[in-house]
């Protein structure tokens, strides 16, 4: 989660926060794994339950901040809000891409599980993508992005593995 700036950062450049997309990916693929059996028209219900999921994160993240800003008495106005908002929405950028790679898979001949493996995959590509990006911007090394992206990768083979045992 980002954090509110102060005054004092005001004057520096927009920093950009990866942190959201991690966890937004993370979320989706934990999305998926829970979607379990899916009424009538399971793709749709996915791709709803990818977004909506991600819109309900965002929105218990921004109130999050919010809260958190006011308890430290900082004043609350319309550019705080807006910028924890924009800080905030990678979360709800992450579920995009599984989302999207479940509507177009019966274009690629794939059934209901199928769809769910894809996005699953989609999501772990998007963690340790989101993990590269976020180590990459602040000038990490080559070693420090190739461990960072282990990592992720770890965690999101780990997610997988939660569903290979749930689900046989």
């Amino acid at each position: 989660m980002s954090r509110i700036r102060t005054g004092t950062d005001t004057a520096r450049e927009p920093r950009e926060d990866y942190t959201g997309g991690v966890y937004g990916s993370m979320l989706a693929a934990s999305v998926v794994i829970g979607a379990g059996s899916l009424g009538s028209f399971p793709r749709t219900e996915l791709v709803l339950l990818l977004l909506l999921t991600g819109v309900v994160f965002w929105i218990a993240h921004v109130h999050a901040q919010l809260f958190g800003a006011r308890l430290a008495r900082q004043p609350l106005d319309r550019r705080v809000v807006a910028h924890v908002c924009r800080d905030e929405w990678p979360i709800v950028k992450a579920a995009v891409p599984p989302a999207v790679a479940v509507a177009v898979s019966p274009l690629l001949g794939m059934d209901v599980r199928g769809a769910g493996w894809l996005a699953l995959c989609v999501a772990v590509a998007g963690q340790v993508g989101w993990s590269v990006a976020a180590a990459r911007h602040v000038g990490a090394s080559p070693r420090l992005m190739a461990a960072t992206a282990s990592v992720n990768l770890v965690l999101g083979l780990l997610i997988i593995a939660f569903k290979i045992v749930l689900t046989h």
